[in-house]
């Protein structure tokens, strides 16, 4: 059985990658812009794209200014995981150059940076589901996560 890897990563916050962990990722838009229905449809499909492929997505939701990801980076090759520094990369960077398309803006779309955090057990899992689940209700913007269209979770 192969050993799973542990990775400390610095640029301003610490990130922390563990072969076959699950993250709760939140990434934020820059000076909290705020991005249209069409914007937040882009970015859905972004983080879609690659599920099941290079990550397994559990659940997200695109807020105005920012998005949740519960997710796992799946394996790349025989030892390697996709690292979550790829997967961000190709979420925010083509996400960054579609926006202008369909939003009256020019310059940089996403912070730098991304919190995230492996999951340590069930019980964390869980209670991140229901905050990335409620996040459109608590806002606003949405009577129930289901009606919200820019949320999804793994179907049961």
């Amino acid at each position: 059985m192969q050993e799973s890897k542990f990775r400390i990563y610095h640029r301003r916050l610490p990130h922390w990658e563990l072969d076959g962990a699950v993250y709760f990722i939140t990434f934020n838009t820059w000076e909290k812009l705020e991005l249209s229905s069409e914007a937040r449809e882009i970015v859905f499909n972004s983080c879609l794209f690659f599920n099941n492929q290079r990550y397994k997505i559990f659940t997200l939701v695109i807020m105005t200014n920012h998005v949740h990801l519960l997710i796992q980076p799946l394996l790349k090759s025989e030892k390697e995981f996709w690292s979550l520094s790829s997967i961000m990369k190709s979420i925010k960077g083509y996400s960054a150059k579609q926006i202008p398309k369909v939003m009256n803006h020019i310059g940089t779309v996403w912070q730098d940076e991304r919190y995230d955090r492996i999951v340590r057990d069930e019980q964390e899992f869980q209670q991140y589901w229901e905050y990335i689940r409620k996040n459109p209700v608590k806002a606003g913007l949405s009577s129930t996560p289901e009606s919200y269209p820019f949320f999804w979770e793994t179907p049961n």
